[in-house]
């Protein structure tokens, strides 16, 4: 019996192995679900560090709100200019508001705030977490028994999330007032009709499921910044190739998620009154 209990014990791996494609990528994906659990459970682990998540939101802001507008703009002006030239030659130009308030709320909202936390948020949530990672900050804190999951990433998440809610909504009113001005002073609509169309197509339904996506990508963003930063290994070097890896693991996880909630819209009907 002794002897078969000793069999049966798993060998231990050995020093010259070379791990196979799927255990370099279901090593890392494991270790983003578990973290993404730690985070869940310790978001609702007093105390609060209520201090580092308004902190954090202030950094959110900071760092976003600049490309958001910047952002908002060539968007609104590609669609808006599009759509209201195909309804030029249908004769429907004042079904513009139509246009706007569906392509802004449904699409352009939830793709730029896509753009915006991949390539604002998450990057600087992973350089932050990365430096004090090669800085020794994060074992110091582990030493003195304190659960970085607890104090530096859910202030993070959450911010991340909160602030998302917010750059949608400014990327919504830059979407709706631009093609207001386009069309109606550079195309011919009738300001009255613009604002009557608006809802149409869109309504409160519509602005709730753009609002949870928002928040969702938030979260998610600032989830993989935050695990990739505090894996970060090698020095500066490595600092900078966690920042780079964060940009195309966001945009690889936000665009099918995107896509999986705008089927969703469609099929539940909230595209529509």
């Amino acid at each position: 019996m002794v002897a078969e209990q000793s069999d049966a014990r798993p060998k231990p791996i050995p020093r010259g192995h070379v791990p196979s494609r799927a255990e370099r990528i279901a090593k890392p994906i494991g270790g983003f679900l578990a973290m993404a659990a730690d985070t869940v459970v310790a978001t609702f682990k007093p105390p609060f560090q209520w201090r580092e998540y308004v902190q954090q939101c202030w950094f959110v802001t900071s760092v976003a709100v600049g490309p958001t507008i910047l952002l908002g703009i060539p968007f609104v002006a590609l669609v808006t200019f599009q759509f209201n030239q195909v309804l030029t030659e249908l004769g429907a130009i004042d079904l513009a508001g139509t246009g706007s308030a569906f392509a802004t709320v449904t699409q352009i909202g939830p793709i730029a705030t896509t753009f915006i936390i991949a390539g604002a948020v998450a990057t600087a949530i992973s350089a932050d977490l990365g430096a004090r990672r090669i800085r020794e900050e994060i074992d110091a804190m582990e030493v003195l028994g304190i659960d970085p999951i607890h104090r530096l990433v859910v202030p993070r998440v959450l911010a991340a999330a909160t602030m998302s809610i917010f750059l949608n909504a400014l990327l919504i009113l830059i979407g709706i007032g631009g093609g207001f001005f386009y069309s109606v002073f550079l195309q011919g609509a009738s300001p009255g009709a613009f604002i009557d169309t608006m809802n149409v197509l869109v309504g409160n339904d519509s602005l709730v499921s753009a609002t949870v996506r928002a928040c969702i990508y938030g979260w998610l963003g600032a989830m993989i910044g935050s695990y990739r930063g505090l894996t970060t290994s090698g020095g500066p070097k490595g600092v900078g190739n966690a920042v780079n890896e964060t940009v195309v693991y966001v945009f690889l996880a936000l665009f099918p998620v995107n896509t999986l909630f705008t089927q969703l819209s469609y099929t539940l009907g909230f595209v529509s009154k």
